[in-house]
């Protein structure tokens, strides 16, 4: 049974940090190219990074410079270091493996 759970969320000040994790079960974690989503009330979701399996990454334009990407192959996850945070970072934070998707995390960047 595939799993991808995330966790971290939460309300941060703008300016702020804050890290999210998704643990991954029943896929090849560490083959899999991994992606963080995120999809803010009547948006379209939008993609932010993504990491490959020999941890070569990418990342949207709005979050270049300010959000790391990593994962752990031996915890099966990734995560999403968020810096500099902005109100329009808030979002629910998916993360997929391409096939699978995670329930996502609240991410609430407000003052």
């Amino acid at each position: 049974q595939v799993q991808l759970v995330e966790s971290g969320g939460g309300l941060v000040q703008p300016g702020g940090s804050l890290t999210i994790s998704c643990a991954a079960s029943g896929i090849s974690f560490r083959m899999a190219m991994m992606a963080w989503y995120r999809q803010a009330p009547r948006k379209q979701r939008e993609w932010v990074a993504s990491i490959s399996g020999n941890s070569l990454s990418a990342y949207s334009d709005s979050v270049k410079g300010r959000f790391a990407i990593s994962r752990d192959n031996a915890k099966n996850t990734v995560y999403l270091q968020m810096n500099s945070l902005k109100d329009e970072d808030t979002g629910r934070y998916m993360c997929t493996d391409g096939t699978y998707w995670g329930q996502g995390t609240q991410v609430t960047v407000s003052s």
